[in-house]
């Protein structure tokens, strides 16, 4: 009877496991071996993206990556991502599709109700950076006030289309924080202007006339020459809401095309700009 009901307690410790997994505990296989021809792949070398993953929209890891592969960016900032999950993706973007990348972590907070791990052990939550190229100078950075949410950005130095670039990437407070996303904007505005080349992407929950963007607009121009702070811009929405609130913003480089693509897998869009070599090497002031 004892052994009995010591494996009872094990079953119920192995069916609460699964229960606090969470949206960090893997959906489908990301250790299957690689696909015919999957090997070797290169990702497009000007080709850079932003993408909201959606947490908790509890989206496959296969689906998620096979997206990523379908545009196969050369850097990748993703948004509500959870080191785990971006872990799977990774190597189902390598086994899968014959795509390999370096990655860089954003991470704002711990709670596993968001990424999964065991309740004294959460996955960790916020931005990260796919590069094809590796990176070097990675910090990451939360902001003094995150709104309802801690928030940050991150940085990183790394080649887009052979040279070398500064790409940053954010989250910025939700809807209805306008304050919070101004004070924001402000500190991220400051970082961007000590470079010459930069790219400055991710969901920043403002449309491009919003005044808490000001402070960014005379340091970029957006990846797409119709939008801009004007009311009257042609900005492509980003969103299930159709709201354009996901940027790829420029300085001292410009973009030959832009796309944004939707997903069935997230309430963002893709939004992926391809760059032209534009300035000297990078130069930091």
């Amino acid at each position: 009877m004892r052994a009995k009901g010591t494996w009872l307690f094990v079953g119920a410790v192995v069916a609460v496991w699964i229960a606090v997994a969470g949206p960090g505990f893997p959906h489908g296989d990301a250790s299957a071996g690689p696909k015919p021809g999957a090997t070797g792949r290169e990702a497009v070398p000007n080709r850079v993206m932003t993408w909201n993953l959606c947490n908790p929209c509890k989206s496959g890891d296969a689906d998620l990556a096979a997206e990523i592969a379908a545009s196969a960016p050369q850097v990748v900032g993703l948004q509500e991502s959870c080191t785990g999950q971006v872990e799977r993706i990774r190597t189902l973007l390598r086994n899968r599709h014959g795509l390999d990348y370096h990655v860089e972590y954003g991470t704002v907070l711990h709670r596993w109700g968001r990424c999964g791990g065991a309740p004294w052990k959460p996955g960790g939550y916020g931005e990260a950076i796919l590069s094809a190229a590796p990176m070097t100078d990675a910090v990451a950075v939360e902001y003094p006030d995150g709104g309802s949410e801690d928030r940050g950005y991150m940085a990183v130095t790394t080649t887009v289309g052979g040279r070398e670039l500064r790409v940053f990437n954010t989250h910025l407070a939700e809807r209805r924080q306008e304050s919070v996303r101004a004070k924001q904007v402000d500190v991220l505005a400051k970082v961007v202007a000590r470079y010459d080349r930069a790219v400055v992407m991710g969901d920043f929950n403002a449309v491009p006339y919003a005044a808490e963007l000001d402070a960014m607009w005379p340091l970029v121009k957006d990846a797409d020459p119709r939008c801009g702070p004007s009311a009257g811009g042609a900005c492509e929405p980003t969103t299930d809401w159709h709201s354009r609130f996901d940027y790829v913003f420029l300085r001292g480089v410009g973009a030959s095309s832009h796309r944004v693509r939707a997903s069935a897998h997230s309430d963002h869009h893709m939004l992926y700009a391809d760059l032209t070599p534009a300035g000297g090497a990078q130069r930091r002031r």
